[in-house]
């Protein structure tokens, strides 16, 4: 077909919603009505003589045509999308948008940023803690850091593995020294668990320790490691925590760590559109984290 034919309009709305695979969220994207993506998205089909989607009550879903169609068209939008951004300037903008795990940005990132910062005293950070996954669009963040339990690629952006989780039991002193010793690990059913998510782990580690099998059906259960980690600072119970984002507070003696059994927990990654189109701020974050992340290099 002529570029001059090319239905640019019906491309962009196609390219949305075959991305989030809805009309609706693609409507919402491009700032339009949710009838405007059905017909434009029907005028490409009838231009070239193919269904692009299959269509149910309440969903869509791309036919192979449509999703080698998707593909060529999402890289494409996000070179052209990147190089306007580089001729605008708007790539030599210091402020870097980051968007980490709850865990990780409260455990371990906002922490060490003042580290950072003297480093690169030029470079503004916009840190945002968020599980959702980036699709960077719209300025929503030039670098994420997420956590899988088992996923290592996501569509349409870069991942790059950051470290393994390694999770064990912590307990602060004067919680530890107010109960009976800790010589077994059925010791620490004398405290509260505290639970991230829920009690499946704590099971997971006793059964990793070696203890008879342990069923939890109570304790406080907490959205994010952060959270657990707080808690387990004040002595409100022991708290199952990834080993890199405890090792501060063990080494300075605000957590003690009666056993040296872990379970694995999945790995952090940083995920970007992609690596090569990354400004040097960008760049320099990227750098420092996976060489002062502790953990950094044991996923890899």
């Amino acid at each position: 077909m002529k570029r001059g034919r090319l239905p640019l309009t019906a491309l962009r709305s196609f390219e949305a919603a075959g991305r989030l695979e809805s009309f609706t969220l693609a409507a919402a994207e491009l700032f339009v009505s949710q009838a405007a993506i059905s017909r434009q998205v029907r005028e490409l089909e009838d231009l070239i003589g193919r269904p692009l989607f299959e269509r149910h009550h309440r969903s869509v879903r791309l036919t192979a045509d449509g999703r080698a169609l998707l593909g060529v068209l999402t890289a494409a939008f996000d070179m052209v999308g990147e190089r306007l951004d580089m001729l605008s300037g708007w790539r030599l903008s210091q402020t870097l948008k980051v968007s980490a795990e709850p865990s990780f940005a409260g455990c371990w990132l906002v922490p060490h940023l003042q580290e950072f910062q003297e480093a690169h005293p030029e470079i503004d950070l916009m840190i945002d803690a968020d599980t959702r996954l980036v699709e960077f669009r719209g300025g929503d963040a030039d670098i994420a850091i997420r956590h899988s339990a088992t996923a290592r690629s996501w569509p349409r952006v870069e991942a790059r593995p950051l470290a393994k989780v390694e999770m064990f039991p912590v307990i602060a002193p004067a919680l530890a020294a107010a109960g009976r010793p800790l010589d077994r690990p059925e010791d620490l059913l004398q405290h509260a668990l505290l639970h991230e998510e829920n009690w499946q782990l704590w099971e997971q580690w006793f059964a990793a320790a070696g203890a008879d099998p342990v069923k939890l059906e109570r304790g406080a259960i907490f959205a994010d490691g952060s959270m657990v980690l707080q808690a387990t600072l004040r002595g409100s119970g022991v708290g199952l925590i990834d080993r890199d984002h405890a090792r501060d507070d063990i080494a300075a003696g605000r957590l003690i760590q009666p056993f040296d059994v872990s379970v694995p927990f999945g790995a952090f990654f940083l995920v970007v559109r992609r690596f090569e189109a990354l400004s040097d701020a960008a760049q320099a974050f990227v750098a420092w984290v996976e060489r002062r992340y502790p953990g950094a290099g044991r996923e890899r």
